[in-house]
Formats: C-alpha cells, sequence, structure tokens
C-alpha cells in the first residue's frame, strides 16, 4: 500500500526524523493562507501515488501567498501524467505547502526488501535528487548498501559507515547515522516494503531534512496497522484494483488484452508466461485464491469483462478447495449479468473438473476448452483481435 508525500513525513516525524514545516490544502486559498503563516515564500507540491512529479510540473515554488495560491490552481483538479503513471496521468485533489529552505547538498537514503539476499539493506548515497534513478543504472557504484540481519537490527557501525561513504561533512555524520537507524526502526515497526527519503537535504543552516519521503506498506501486514490502513486513498488507485481488493482478490492491472484468472500465484505466473510465449500480452495478474467462494470467482469474473482493455480471457483452474464445478458456476454468474463477450479458454484440472466442464459446455458461452498450457497458448493465439 502506498501513502501520499504529507502522510509519510507524518509518520517520519513521528520516528523523530526532522521534516521541512508545512500542511496539506485542498484549495488554492488554503494554499495562500499556509505560505502565508509559513512566512511568504513556499513549495507546492502535487500529492500523488507516483514519482517523477517534479520533471511533470507538479513541484512549484511560490515567493509569496498570491504566487503560492496561483501555483496551487495550477496543480489542483487537474491530472499528473509522469514516467510513473501511464499516458492517463493521476487526479490531484492535495497539495503540500512546504516552507521553502535553502539547499546546501542533496543526498538519498532508503531501506528496501533485498529479495535475493532475503533481508533488509540500507541504500545511501551523495547522489541524491530527481536523477537518483539515472545513477542507479548508469553509476550503481555510488549507491552504498547495507545488509541488515533482522535478529540483530541495524547496527551502529553500519550507520556510521554509510555516512562517512555519503560524504557528509564531519559534524553531520553523527546526525545522519541517527537519522537512519530511526529510519530503519520506522521500517521494522510499521510493516514497511520501501521506506525512502529522497532527497535528505542539508540545508544552508545545517539541518539534515526529509525534504520529500516514499513510504509503501506490505499489503499481507495491514492488519496489524490500522492506522496504517486508514491513510489509504482509494482515489489514487485503479477502480478495479480497489474493488478486487474488497472481496481478498489478488488483482493488479497490466497493459495487455488477454484477462486471465487463476487459482493461486505460482500458477497465474505460469499462466501469464503461455500468453506471453502465444505472442501475446496479459491485461492482469489476477489470482482467486485457492479458496474461493462462488461469489469470488463471479466477482473476479466480472472484473475481466468490465476492463475495455481486454480482448480475449484465459481461465486456468487446477481443483482442490475451489472445486472446478464452483469456479464454473461463478463464471456462469458473472456473465449473466452482462452483454458483453469475448472468446473465452477454459483450462480445468482437478477436484469435479468433469462436472465443471460440462456446465460451461452446457452454456451459450462458446467456451473453448483444453487439455494443458500449450493448448490454452495456440488458442489464445488462434482468438487473437483484429488490430
Amino acid at each position: 500500500m502506498k501513502v501520499h508525500e504529507y502522510q509519510a513525513k507524518a509518520v517520519l516525524s513521528e520516528f523523530g526524523i526532522p521534516v521541512p514545516r508545512g500542511r496539506v490544502a485542498s484549495t488554492p486559498q488554503e494554499a495562500r493562507e499556509i505560505a502565508q503563516e509559513l512566512g511568504g515564500s513556499a513549495v507546492i507540491k502535487a500529492q500523488v501515488h507516483a514519482g517523477g512529479r517534479g520533471l511533470a510540473g507538479g513541484v512549484k515554488r511560490g515567493g509569496s501567498p498570491q504566487e503560492a495560491e496561483r501555483a496551487a490552481q495550477d496543480i489542483l483538479g487537474h491530472r499528473l501524467v509522469t514516467h510513473q503513471t501511464g499516458p492517463q496521468g493521476i487526479p490531484v485533489n492535495l497539495v503540500l505547502v512546504e516552507e521553502a529552505v535553502q539547499v546546501s547538498r542533496e543526498y538519498y537514503l532508503a531501506v528496501a526488501i533485498d529479495s535475493g539476499a532475503r533481508c533488509p539493506v540500507v541504500m545511501a548515497s551523495e547522489a541524491g535528487g530527481m536523477e537518483i534513478e539515472e545513477v542507479a543504472a548508469t553509476a550503481p557504484q555510488r549507491i552504498l548498501r547495507a545488509r541488515v540481519d533482522v535478529v540483530v537490527g541495524l547496527q551502529p557501525h553500519q550507520c556510521r559507515t554509510l555516512a562517512f561513504g555519503m560524504n557528509l561533512p564531519g559534524e553531520r555524520v553523527r546526525p545522519a547515522a541517527a537519522l537512519m537507524s530511526s529510519l530503519y526502526r520506522l521500517f521494522e515497526a510499521r510493516d514497511c516494503s520501501l521506506a525512502e527519503i529522497n532527497p535528505l537535504a542539508l540545508t544552508t543552516d545545517g539541518r539534515l531534512l526529509a525534504l520529500d519521503a516514499k513510504l509503501n506498506f506490505d499489503d499481507d501486514a495491514l492488519f496489524r496497522h490500522p492506522e496504517v490502513q486508514a491513510l489509504r486513498d482509494t482515489e489514487q488507485e485503479d477502480p478495479l484494483e480497489v474493488e478486487a481488493s474488497r472481496f481478498g482478490i489478488s488483482y493488479d492491472k497490466l497493459d495487455g488484452d488477454v484477462g486471465c484468472m487463476v487459482n493461486g500465484a505460482g500458477l497465474a505466473m505460469a499462466t501469464m508466461d503461455s500468453i506471453s510465449l502465444a505472442g501475446a500480452t496479459p491485461a492482469n495478474f489476477l489470482d482467486v485464491g485457492g479458496g474461493a467462494s462462488e461469489e469470488q470467482v463471479a466477482q473476479a469474473f466480472r472484473l475481466l469483462l468490465r476492463d475495455p482493455q481486454v480482448k480475449r480471457i484465459l481461465v486456468n483452474i487446477f481443483g482442490g478447495i475451489l472445486r472446478c464445478d464452483v469456479a464454473a458456476r461463478g463464471i456462469l454468474a458473472a456473465t449473466r449479468e452482462t452483454a458483453a463477450r469475448v472468446p473465452i479458454v477454459v483450462r480445468m484440472l482437478g477436484t469435479n473438473a468433469e462436472e465443471g466442464k460440462e456446465l460451461l459446455a452446457r452454456s451459450d458461452l462458446g467456451v473453448t476448452q483444453v487439455n494443458d498450457l500449450t493448448e490454452a497458448a495456440n488458442e489464445i493465439k488462434r482468438v487473437a483481435p483484429n488490430r
């Protein structure tokens, strides 16, 4: 789960990490009032769940309350398009109005999960700011890393080594090390998958400030954190993904035209690979789960039918706790409610597979039934829509 910058900074503050003074505004008039409170000059930042805001015009500086108001008016109520949003962009309903600080240097600091090493890793660099992704791609040696043993936690000597490696002024090494320790405590306490400060600014008056912050939380741990769940902004998410989450369905929107419905994450990945081998592109990742009910299957299939990008559907069910006949009835229940018809390819194996196949064969959906993923790939290729 993602949160807005202003929400992330509020969490950082709880853990003693310094952030600029500021408040969030929903109207240009509020932005003007906040800028006035901050002394007149302010930075106005679009609050969206995407990076690249500065390059896309989502961050503006106002030298006066009136300029802050005009900047907010230019941003609020529009859709911000960045390299992370796609051409459709994301709506901007809020702006963060912050004090304008004089920056001497910009650094990068983050804690993330290193899936290869199976542990958290703290990353730090003296090359912070908007070009950090380019630095990671062209000069990865400039990003320092410290792997963390989850049993003993982040150690003081690791923090000091990273701080020295960032080429901070000598008197800032100790505060930077303390800040890293606080960021890791936050990461661990709130079950984050990412805690990032970019840039971590050294101001001309010697302060270290988190000028921008990004926190992502592990969805599977949200049940432990109602205070984090309360921060969710569903308007920043794909409507189909929001609806899927309400029914406990694992769903991620993708760019292709082949809708997928599978029970089991591993089987879903294999199904998506088969679609790619057929020269097509999946429209989604959709795992209804091994123990899905008929209603969950129906809801999942409705998501596929409601996606205008979906031109053909591949269903791959291995019956276990979720019986194949239950899956078939769910599919039929979903299709009764809509006139939308697209080619459907179904592979069913396992518990009550014959019953499920018979239910689909007796329907008027014109389902093509196959026995393995090779046949499924060939059939998806055969029913490719005209472009």
